[in-house]
C-alpha cells in the first residue's frame, strides 16, 4: 500500500522538473484522445492543507471528494445510496440509526477502516462545530443538530441517536470519514478512488488511482491539477491547451458554448439567491404587496440577462429538477396586470400620476417607495445587474425601489437589524433538504421576519417523516404554503461550469461539492 501523502519540500526541484515532464507527457496523451490521464485547472490561492473537514475554498472540495468518502452517497436522483456504509436501518420511531460498515475498506496508509474511525470523525466534527473560540466551524457543522450520541457496538457497526427523526437524517451522513489517528492532520489519508501523491499549495496536486479501492479500479489513472491565482489565468490556461478541463464559478465561463472540440457542463452550487422582503415594513406586511412584487418580475429573463445561463431558476428553496421540488409555473410567471390588481386591492393607487403608487396612511400621503439593498461581488457586477432589472420591472407596476449598493458586511448588518425593505441575499443551502432555517418563525436566517403557525407545524411534521414519500409530501405542502404566503422570492441557484475537452463523467446531476463525481468510473 502507498504511504500517507506528503507535502513537497521547497528544495526538491528535481521532483518538480520530473513532474513537469510528466505533465507534458499527459498533455500529449490528452491530445491523442487517451483518457487514461487528465489535467484539471482550478483557482486556489488559500488552501494549504487537504483536511476535508475544514475546507477554505469551495471548488477545492471537488478534489477532496475524490480522496475521501462518506457513509452515505447521493445519486443522480439526489437519493441516499450506500457508501462506506453498505446498509442501515432506523428504529421504529427514528430516534436511532444503525449503520453496517462495508467490509475490506482500506485507507491509503494501509489501515483498515473500522467503526472507531467513524466515531472519532463524528466527534471531531462536533468538536469543531462547538468550538466557540474557532472562526472555522468546519464544513459539516450542521451535524451537531443531527447527532445526540454515537457508539460502536463492534468494529463494523455504528449506532447514532438523534432528535431529527426523519428521512432527511441520511443526508447528514455525507461527511468524509478519516482514520482516527489523522483527524487534525494537514493531509490525512482517505479511502477514496484516488490517492494524493504530491501537493504543493497554490501550485499543483497530483492524484493517482487507488488500485486497492473497494469500488474497483478507476478508469482515469492519473489526475493532475494546476492551480491558478485568478479566473482570468485559469481560462487562459484552457484556451492555450495547458489543461484539459477547468472547474470554475466565474461568469467568464458563460461565453463558452458546447461544440465539437469543447464542452461546457453546468453544475449546481449550493448558493440560493433570493429577494428578501421585510415583513416588518408596513408596505410588505400585506401579502398582496409581496405577491404583486412577485408578479411584476420576469424571473427567467433576469436569470438569463444577468447570469447568462450561469444560474438555475427555482420557484422555491428546493432545487428544481429534484424529487423534492414542487413547481408552480403559473404563480411565478410575470403578470403585470395581476400585479396592478393586487396593489389596487391593497389600497395602493397612483393618485398624483407621478408613476409611483401611494396611499393615505395615518392622515398622510405615503409613497410605495422601498429601500432596496444589494451587495457587490468581487469579480463581477451580476448581482447589481439583476437588482437594476428588478428596479425597472417594479417601476412598471408603480413600485419605487431605491437601490443602494454596499459591501457584504454592510448588507449583513442591515438584514440582521431588519433595517431594509428589499435585499438580494444569497444562502448556502445545506445538503439535507430542509429549508427550515429560512422559514421557521424566529430561525437563524429568517431575515424577512416571517411568522406562520401553519408553516412551523409543517416543519414539525417534516422532521418526523421517516419514509421518502412522507418526507416528500411534507416538502410539497411546505412549498405550496410558500407560494401562498410569499415570504420571500427565490430567484435562482447559482451555477458553476466545467469547461472540458474530455468527457470524463457520465453523471446526470453534477452538483457541489461532488463536482467531479463520475470521474472514478470503473474500467470496463
Amino acid at each position: 500500500m502507498r504511504s500517507t501523502m506528503k507535502k513537497i519540500s521547497a528544495p526538491n526541484r528535481a521532483l518538480c522538473l520530473a513532474l513537469c515532464l510528466l505533465f507534458l507527457a499527459w498533455t500529449a496523451q490528452a491530445a491523442s484522445g487517451d483518457p487514461s490521464s487528465l489535467i484539471l485547472g482550478m483557482v486556489s490561492v488559500t488552501t494549504n492543507r487537504l483536511n476535508p473537514l475544514i475546507p477554505v475554498e469551495r471548488e477545492f472540495m471537488s478534489l477532496t471528494a475524490l480522496v475521501y468518502e462518506s457513509l452515505v452517497e447521493l445519486d443522480d436522483d439526489y437519493l441516499p445510496q450506500p457508501g462506506l456504509a453498505e446498509r442501515w436501518e432506523s428504529s421504529p420511531d427514528g430516534s436511532s440509526w444503525t449503520f453496517s460498515l462495508r467490509e475490506g475498506v482500506v485507507f491509503h496508509d494501509g489501515s483498515l477502516m473500522t467503526s472507531a474511525d467513524v466515531v472519532a470523525t463524528v466527534n471531531e466534527i462536533l468538536r469543531l462545530a462547538n468550538d466557540e473560540a474557532s472562526p472555522n466551524k468546519g464544513a459539516y457543522a450542521t451535524l451537531k443538530y443531527f447527532v445526540n450520541k454515537i457508539t460502536a457496538p463492534d468494529e463494523k457497526t455504528v449506532v447514532i441517536t438523534t432528535s431529527r427523526k426523519n428521512f432527511g437524517f441520511l443526508y447528514a451522513m455525507t461527511f468524509p470519514i478519516l482514520p482516527q489517528n489523522y483527524l487534525q492532520a494537514d493531509n490525512p489519508p482517505g479511502s477514496g478512488p484516488y490517492v494524493v501523491e504530491q501537493f504543493l499549495p497554490a501550485d499543483y496536486l497530483w492524484l493517482s488511482q487507488n488500485s486497492f479501492w473497494w469500488g474497483g479500479k478507476p478508469k482515469i489513472s492519473e489526475i493532475s491539477v494546476l492551480f491558478h491565482a485568478t479566473n482570468r489565468e485559469l481560462v487562459s490556461s484552457y484556451e492555450y491547451n495547458r489543461v484539459d478541463a477547468v472547474v470554475t464559478r466565474s461568469m467568464t465561463a458563460a461565453q463558452y458554448r458546447s461544440g465539437i472540440t469543447s464542452l461546457n457542463l453546468s453544475y449546481r452550487t449550493k448558493q440560493l439567491e433570493a429577494l428578501v422582503m421585510n415583513h416588518r415594513s408596513y408596505e410588505l406586511a400585506d401579502v398582496r404587496v409581496r405577491k404583486a412584487i412577485r408578479a411584476s418580475l420576469n424571473l427567467n429573463g433576469i436569470s438569463e440577462n444577468a447570469y447568462m445561463g450561469m444560474a438555475q431558476r427555482t420557484d422555491t428553496p428546493m432545487p428544481a429538477g429534484t424529487w423534492m421540488y414542487r413547481a408552480n409555473d403559473e404563480a411565478f410567471r410575470q403578470n403585470l396586470e395581476e400585479a396592478k390588481q393586487l396593489l389596487d386591492e391593497a389600497g395602493w393607487k397612483d393618485s398624483d400620476g407621478d408613476g409611483v403608487r401611494d396611499m393615505v396612511r395615518d392622515g398622510k400621503l405615503v409613497k410605495l417607495s422601498l429601500r432596496f439593498y444589494v451587495y457587490e461581488e468581487q469579480e463581477n457586477s451580476v448581482r447589481v445587474n439583476a437588482a437594476n432589472q428588478i428596479v425597472s420591472q417594479l417601476a412598471s407596476a408603480g413600485i419605487e425601489a431605491r437601490l443602494s449598493v454596499m459591501s457584504y458586511k454592510e448588507a449583513q448588518e442591515k438584514l440582521e437589524a431588519g433595517s431594509f425593505d428589499l435585499c438580494i441575499a444569497s444562502f448556502n443551502m445545506d445538503t439535507t433538504p430542509d429549508p427550515g432555517f429560512l422559514l421557521i418563525s424566529g430561525n437563524t436566517h429568517n431575515y424577512q421576519r416571517y411568522k406562520s403557525g401553519a408553516m412551523d407545524k409543517l416543519f414539525d411534521e417534516l422532521r418526523t417523516s421517516l419514509s421518502q414519500s412522507a418526507y416528500r409530501d411534507k416538502l410539497y405542502q411546505i412549498q405550496d404554503l410558500f407560494v401562498s404566503d410569499c415570504p420571500f422570492i427565490c430567484l435562482y441557484y447559482r451555477n458553476g461550469a466545467i469547461l472540458t475537452r474530455v468527457m470524463f463523467t457520465g453523471a446526470r446531476d453534477i452538483r457541489e461539492p461532488n463536482v467531479l463525481r463520475g470521474i472514478e468510473k470503473i474500467t470496463e
